[in-house]
């Protein structure tokens, strides 16, 4: 009985190994497909210097042993585009002294609209959100009850969010796919914690792509003046 089990369990376990493999495989495919149709360059290379480039992001600050693989890179519609997904470790401790390792994943789309943005932070609002409101921390609010119950919107400097949140941005926003949006430099991360399928990267960039494309005229002419 003892090694029919053993049997079933080892069936199990190259099971789903066969499984991981192919579905990591479906979805390589799926990544040099959406390189070739937007004309972008595709690496599984490890790159441990991609905190480094995009310091700003406290997503990719988070834990040790942090590196970014799966890497696409290439044009956009409002700039140039690096996506890929992410890697990072933490570690904890049992009652007994016994130390784990939990590996995270997640991926991120940057756009570098070459643009002196200003920081911004758009993300779902939470239960602990508003836990939070009840307690006096509380984020920016805006004229449209749906959004600003929907999300949570917070930066130094609040007249900078009511400039890049315009009604048509709400409204784009309240009907497009939820995203962390960060403002950082010159450049937009859209990420979630968890790794995106091929389209969701896709999605991503739209969602970056039509906040800048909705940003009002006379802001983006003050971004685009030699200061």
């Amino acid at each position: 009985m003892g090694v029919v089990i053993f049997l079933v369990f080892a069936a199990l376990i190259i099971a789903a190994a066969i499984y991981n493999y192919r579905q990591a495989e479906k979805r390589r495919q799926a990544l040099l497909d959406l390189a070739a149709r937007q004309g972008w360059q595709f690496s599984e290379a490890k790159d441990y210097e991609m905190e480094g480039r995009y310091p700003a992001f406290s997503c990719l600050q988070s834990g040790s042993a942090r590196y970014a693989y799966n890497i696409l890179h290439g044009p956009g519609r409002q700039g140039q585009v690096c996506a890929f997904d992410y890697h990072y470790e933490t570690y904890s401790t049992d009652d007994k002294g016994n130390t784990s390792t939990t590996h995270h994943h997640f991926s991120s789309l940057v756009l570098d609209t070459n643009l002196p943005l200003r920081p911004l932070l758009i993300r779902a609002e939470t239960f602990f959100d508003k836990i939070g409101e009840f307690f006096g921390h509380d984020d920016i609010d805006f004229e449209s009850h749906e959004f600003s119950r929907t999300f949570c919107v917070q930066a130094d400097d609040r007249r900078w969010a009511f400039d890049v949140i315009s009604q048509s941005t709400m409204e784009f926003l309240l009907a497009a796919p939820r995203f962390t949006i960060q403002f950082a430099g010159s450049s937009i991360m859209a990420h979630r914690n968890s790794v995106f399928e091929a389209f969701e990267f896709e999605q991503a960039l739209e969602v970056i792509t039509g906040i800048v494309e909705r940003l009002p005229k006379d802001v983006l002419r003050d971004l685009q003046t030699p200061k």
